[in-house]
């Protein structure tokens, strides 16, 4: 049977809603990892290229007082000399990522230091419990890729990598400040950033041009009047409206931004999603549903849009880098007419995007953390980090300034705005500092489904209503 394109796309971004719930319910942790959410006859994927349903991590056995993310663990290994350690990492949705660690990375530094480095590639949805399951037992991988807003959800636990970060962004012309939101926690590295998977405007260059538009819409006015137009053509855009697990998140955080609205004030308490600012962002999300949208997408997740732009439905979506990846390798004449672009410019002038960064990170429970932090700053030496983001095709772009103008953005020139959408972008919840109740307002859909219902045809004033008095009770307002 072939690989399934839709497969492999959602399996990449199961993480954001799984993430978010996970950090909606820290009693609950033990329980998460027990059962992680998993289809029941998974297709052999890239994610998952054996074709094997993932199986639920085994639970966590007891310590002797409970650990939990964010808290000290009850004991400690002894300290001794590194002999092995794993690495533990979802599986990428770009294989020759993975096939480079295991074939070049590991060997290599094996040969170099005698430490043995075992990959633990794990199918998405499996990595966080797993994690989970590691913090309370004290035990598991030494180091780890994260994501998200992971690092805030298990900081206690993760190995202060400040030395590491700084020489690295030194070395390179300095980090970007989005990343910073993600992994600098009280002033404290605890991940050291690899890259971004950014969520972009994909649309089809020859059915924008047929009505008109040689480049894509600067602003979200010139984007609603070119759909408006491609639709009357029978070119609608397919933009994701359902509780799936990032395409509706990775345009309509930006859109709200870019309409001045906010959930949150930044000290992370005062709600104040019911302004004017929001009202016009939802008067205008109504439209847009209206005047451009095919009407299903309510109801779709992940997989549809990118389904829909392949079968050659929509014009229009947004999505990350993997329709055209997929484009390329299945639909040629598609890939061809393909292109990128950022999310338009708002009413208050500016542009967002929605953050998605990988970390590499190692835990305090490491038997021999100074060995541990070796191989992570091993990792980061010039020839390891770039040859890895070579390898994975800038699918993970780099948060660095002085990797700008690498020859690695050559190979794909429509990959170049992936890098433009580094410096604007942020996590759910921003200007607030990333925490779990940004996290469960991301997982219960509270801005999505403002959106939404305007869609359904519901009220302004009602839609904002229902959403501000969810948000109250998430941030204890």
């Amino acid at each position: 049977m072939s690989e399934s394109i839709d497969d492999r796309t959602v399996s990449r971004r199961r993480f954001l809603k799984f993430a978010a719930l996970t950090a909606t319910a820290v009693p609950a942790l033990q329980a998460c990892a027990q059962q992680p959410t998993a289809p029941a006859a998974p297709a052999k994927t890239d994610a998952n290229p054996t074709g094997v349903a993932a199986q639920p991590a085994a639970p966590a056995q007891p310590t002797s007082a409970r650990v939990l993310p964010g808290q000290p663990g009850a004991s400690q290994p002894a300290a001794g000399k590194t002999k092995s350690l794993t690495f533990m990492q979802e599986n990428s949705f770009v294989k020759a990522f993975d096939d480079h660690f295991t074939k070049v990375l590991a060997p290599e530094y094996q040969r170099q230091t005698g430490v043995e480095v075992a990959f633990d590639g794990t199918s998405v949805g499996g990595v966080l419990p797993k994690i989970s399951a590691a913090v309370e037992t004290n035990s598991g991988p030494e180091t780890v890729m994260l994501s998200f807003n992971w690092a805030h959800l298990f900081d206690q636990k993760l190995i202060d990598v400040s030395d590491i970060a700084e020489e690295v962004g030194r070395r390179h012309g300095g980090w970007y400040d989005s990343i910073k939101e993600a992994v600098v926690i009280d002033g404290k590295w605890k991940g050291i950033p690899l890259g971004n998977i950014g969520q972009l405007m994909v649309y089809r260059t020859d059915w924008f041009k047929e009505a008109g538009y040689d480049k894509f819409p600067n602003t979200w006015d010139g984007l609603l009047e070119a759909g408006t137009k491609l639709k009357q053509n029978g070119r609608p855009f397919g933009f994701e409206f359902g509780h799936g697990f990032g395409d509706n998140h990775g345009w309509m955080y930006p859109l709200l931004w870019s309409f001045g609205a906010r959930e949150v004030e930044k000290d992370g308490k005062t709600v104040v999603l019911d302004s004017d600012e929001t009202a016009r962002a939802v008067d205008y999300v109504r439209t847009f549903f209206d005047k451009t949208q095919l009407p299903d997408v309510m109801g779709w997740t992940d997989v549809n849009n990118n389904r829909s732009f392949l079968a050659g439905q929509i014009s229009c979506t947004n999505n990350a880098a993997s329709i055209l990846i997929s484009a390329k390798a299945e639909f040629p004449d598609i890939a061809a007419n393909t292109g990128h672009a950022l999310n338009p410019i708002g009413p208050d002038g500016q542009r967002y995007g929605f953050l998605n960064p990988w970390n590499h990170a190692g835990f305090t429970y490491a038997p021999d953390q100074e060995g541990t932090k070796a191989f992570l700053k091993w990792l980061t030496d010039e020839k390891q980090y770039v040859d890895r983001l070579v390898a994975a095709e800038t699918y993970y772009a780099p948060f660095l300034k002085g990797l700008e103008s690498h020859p690695m953005w050559e190979k794909e020139p429509r990959m170049q705005p992936f890098k433009e959408l580094i410096p604007i972008s942020h996590l759910p919840g921003w200007p607030a500092i990333s925490s779990r109740a940004t996290s469960e307002s991301m997982a219960k859909y509270v801005i999505v489904d403002m959106f939404a219902g305007a869609g359904q045809g519901k009220s302004t004033k009602e839609v904002i209503g229902t959403a501000t008095q969810q948000l109250k009770q998430i941030y204890g307002a």
